[in-house]
C-alpha cells in the first residue's frame, strides 16, 4: 500500500484536532463527567486493589472507595456551608466596612480626578441598576447550571462504578486497537498513564491539605478573620494552573476587606499568600508530584484557558492530566512524537537551525536565456 505524503498526513492530524475540539464542545456536559470519573477510579484504583487482595467481593471492593469520596465531598460542602453561615451572621459588620472602604475611595477618587461624591454615588446606583437587571435575566441560566452541576456530582458515581467494574473490557479494547507487535507500548503507556494520573492527583490532595494548613494556621495566628476559609480558597483554586492563584489573590484580598476596615490586614494576607506559594512551588510540590508531568508553561496556560473555554472549571482542573495523558501517547506513537515534543518542557542542548547540513544555504542554479 501507497504511503501518504508527509503533507497529508500533517493535514489528517490537523483536522483531527479541530474535529476532536468540537465533539468536546458539543459533547462536554457528556464526556467531561466520564473523563473525570476516570481520573478518580485510576486514583481509586490501589485501594480497590488491596481489598481485593483479601478476597474482598469485587462490588464491595469498589462500593468502599466511592463512598470515602462521597464522604471526603460531604466534607467539604459541610465546611462552606458552616463558613457562610459564619459571614451571614457578620453580614452587618461587613456592610459597614463595606461602606467605609467605599467612602475612602470615593474620596481618594475625587481627590484624584475632583469628581464630586454625590456624582459618583449617582454613577454607582445607575450601574447597580444595571447589573440587578442583568442578574435577572442570568436567573434562569444559573438555574441550569445549578442542575447541571447536581447531574454532573449524581453521575459521577455510577460512572466511578462502572469503569472499575468493567476495566478488564476497556484493556482489552484498547489492546485490540493496536497490532500485536505493538503490544508491549500499549502496556508500558497504560503503565505510565496510571502512575502518572495518581500521583498527579493524589499530589492535589496533599498540596490542597498542607497549604490549607499553613496559610489557614498562619492568617489564624496573626488575627485575620475568616482565616480558615481563605486558606481552603485560595489552596482550592490553586489547582487550577496560574489561572487560579491570581484569583484566590483577589479573593482573599476581598474577603480580608470585608472583615476589616484597616488595611494591614490585606498586606498581611497577601505576604502570606506569597511566602506560602513560594515554598509550594520550589519546595514542597517538587518533592511531592516529582517531575512526572511535563508539560511546558505554554501549553499548560493555553490547556487551561482552552479547557475552561471547553467545559468551565472542571475543564480547567482536567486540563493538566489530560495533557500528561496525550504526551505519553504521543511519544509512544511513531507518527505523532512532534506532538509530545511541542508539549514537553525538554529543550534541545542547541538551535535545530544549528544542525549540520539544516541551515546551510543552497546556491540555485540559473540558466540564461537563450
Amino acid at each position: 500500500m501507497k504511503e501518504l505524503p508527509l503533507s497529508v498526513k500533517r493535514s489528517i492530524e490537523l483536522l483531527g484536532l479541530v474535529l476532536l475540539i468540537a465533539i468536546l464542545v458539543v459533547g462536554r456536559d457528556i464526556i467531561m463527567p466520564i473523563v473525570m470519573a476516570f481520573f478518580i477510579s485510576i486514583m481509586l484504583l490501589p485501594i480497590y486493589r488491596f481489598l481485593r487482595k483479601y478476597k474482598v467481593p469485587e462490588s464491595i471492593s469498589i462500593i468502599l472507595p466511592i463512598l470515602f469520596v462521597v464522604i471526603f465531598i460531604a466534607g467539604i460542602v459541610w465546611f462552606f456551608s458552616a463558613q457562610i453561615g459564619i459571614l451571614v451572621s457578620d453580614f452587618p459588620q461587613i456592610k459597614q466596612n463595606v461602606t467605609k472602604h467605599l467612602q475612602s475611595l470615593q474620596e481618594w477618587i475625587f481627590n484624584l480626578t475632583g469628581v464630586e461624591t454625590t456624582k459618583q454615588t449617582e454613577f454607582i446606583e445607575n450601574k447597580s441598576n444595571d447589573m440587578l437587571s442583568m442578574a435577572g435575566k442570568a436567573a434562569g441560566g444559573a438555574a441550569v447550571t445549578l442542575s447541571g452541576v447536581f447531574v454532573f456530582v449524581g453521575l459521577l458515581p455510577i460512572y466511578i462504578y462502572l469503569i472499575l467494574f468493567y476495566k478488564d473490557i476497556l484493556l482489552r479494547f484498547t489492546f485490540m486497537w493496536f497490532k500485536t507487535n505493538d503490544h508491549p507500548k500499549v502496556k508500558e503507556a497504560v503503565y505510565e498513564t496510571e502512575s502518572i494520573i495518581k500521583s498527579y492527583l493524589i499530589g492535589l490532595l496533599i498540596q490542597v491539605s498542607y497549604m490549607t494548613i499553613l496559610l489557614g494556621g498562619i492568617l489564624m495566628l496573626v488575627g485575620i478573620k475568616h482565616a480558615l476559609l481563605i486558606g481552603v480558597i485560595f489552596a482550592i483554586l490553586n489547582l487550577i494552573p496560574y489561572v487560579g492563584a491570581l484569583i484566590g489573590n483577589l479573593i482573599g484580598v476581598l474577603l480580608t476587606l470585608t472583615s476589616s476596615t484597616e488595611l494591614w490586614p490585606v498586606v498581611t494576607v497577601l505576604g502570606v499568600i506569597a511566602v506560602v506559594q513560594f515554598l509550594d512551588n520550589n519546595i514542597l510540590m517538587p518533592r511531592i508530584v516529582g517531575s512526572k508531568v511535563k508539560i511546558n508553561a505554554l501549553f499548560s496556560i493555553l490547556g487551561v484557558l482552552i479547557g475552561g473555554t471547553i467545559a468551565g472549571v472542571s475543564g480547567m482542573f482536567l486540563s493538566l492530566p489530560i495533557i500528561a495523558v496525550l504526551k505519553i501517547i504521543f511519544d509512544r506513537t511513531d507518527s505523532y512524537q512532534q506532538w509530545g515534543v511541542l508539549l514537553g518542557d525538554e529543550r534541545p542542548s542547541k538551535s535545530p537551525m544549528s544542525f549540520p547540513g539544516f541551515g546551510k544555504k543552497t546556491k540555485v542554479s540559473t540558466k540564461s536565456a537563450d
